[in-house]
């Protein structure tokens, strides 16, 4: 058995990577020392938390939420259409720290109901969370379907491009991402027009791991679509050249802004958790994932192990049904046919009314 990696986040606790073990259905029971196989639900919590401790070692420790101060909403501007109004806001999501995001609230028709939310993550690029809104208009389209929609900058890009990552409380903008999106959770969840028990993240690209990130913390999110979002570590490729300048294949992956640990500490040689655990730590909740044939980045071969291992715990859990895979023959893309069939899964789980069919918008149903 390999020794426990350890290391002290910047929180000042100390954490430790526990050994990976063959298959996720084995934990180290606490009462012995002895790796065992899971058979309760009890053992897999205890599992659980083994694979959350493993990601926390690459992306340091999630600060508490606990003492926080009011969001401290920031209206900037606001953009009325037919099926909801688009909100430009910065709200307050720990001390010193302000989240830029755009926030959709569907027309009220009159009836006093409740509405299913989605959190919008949005790919990498410079204009950050008005990708959602125009170039992959997910976001949007979400909204005109009646769903109440938050989509956040991620650090580095939109209005946080000049995020001081080496000078952040954060060990990673992987850590600052995650700990934003689970209050943006937190600001949905205080929302009269926001049906708690239906609330789901969104994300293509960046945003396709991101999703994955937020879900296996947060368990709030119910409904999880993450478009060319990941493969396993050992499947991720990049060019010979990008590989050099990088530093090496896994590189892109340990700069600032996503998790530099892996080169600091890792040395880009190995790597703690793999993605099949995110999405085992989501188990029950529902999971789709858009997986394109000819991804240049995300092998597709990754995905097909990393669902065959994840599948194992959905089994265990009776929950077969909730982690669903779409490869289609394209590139590293979300296009609308995709987007359409995950509005319709979405739809289908939290039984939500289409905003998009009653205002007569053209959403391809």
């Amino acid at each position: 058995m390999k020794s426990w990696i350890c290391l002290f986040a910047i929180t000042g606790l100390t954490l430790c990577a526990r050994p990976v073990a063959e298959g996720l259905l084995s934990y180290v029971d606490p009462a012995d020392g002895r790796r065992k196989p899971v058979r309760t639900l009890q053992d897999w919590e205890i599992r659980r938390g083994e694979l959350l401790d493993s990601v926390q070692a690459l992306t340091g420790v999630l600060p508490s939420r606990s003492g926080l101060p009011p969001f401290d909403i920031q209206y900037l501007d606001s953009v009325h259409e037919t099926a909801y109004t688009r909100y430009t806001l910065r709200f307050t999501v720990a001390e010193g720290e302000a989240l830029p995001a755009l926030l959709y609230v569907p027309v009220s028709d009159g009836a006093s109901r409740r509405h299913p939310a989605m959190l919008a993550l949005h790919p990498t690029g410079a204009s950050g969370k008005q990708i959602v809104d125009c170039e992959r208009p997910y976001a949007k389209e979400l909204a005109l379907r009646g769903y109440v929609v938050i989509a956040p900058d991620y650090p580095g890009f939109g209005d946080l491009s000049a995020y001081d990552f080496l000078n952040s409380r954060y060990a990673s903008g992987t850590l600052k991402g995650l700990f934003d999106h689970i209050r943006c959770v937190d600001l949905l969840e205080s929302m009269e027009c926001v049906d708690a028990d239906r609330i789901g993240v969104i994300g293509h690209s960046l945003g396709g791991h991101n999703a994955l990130f937020a879900a296996a913390f947060d368990t709030r999110l119910k409904a999880v679509v993450t478009s060319c979002g990941w493969t396993d570590f050992e499947y991720y490729h990049i060019g010979e050249e990008a590989s050099k300048r990088y530093g090496g294949r896994l590189g892109p992956w340990a700069q600032d802004k996503y998790m530099p640990l892996l080169r600091d500490v890792y040395g880009l040689e190995s790597v703690p958790f793999n993605f099949h655990d995110l999405i085992a730590l989501i188990a029950p909740r529902a999971v789709y994932s858009f997986s394109p044939l000819r991804d240049d980045n995300f092998d597709v071969e990754g995905v097909r192990t990393g669902i065959r291992k994840a599948a194992e715990v959905y089994r265990f859990l009776k929950a077969e049904n909730q982690l669903r895979v779409c490869y289609p023959d394209t590139v590293h893309d979300f296009p609308e046919t995709c987007r359409q069939t995950a509005y319709r899964w979405t739809d289908s789980l939290f039984s939500s009314a289409r905003a998009a069919e009653k205002y007569r918008m053209p959403c391809g149903e």
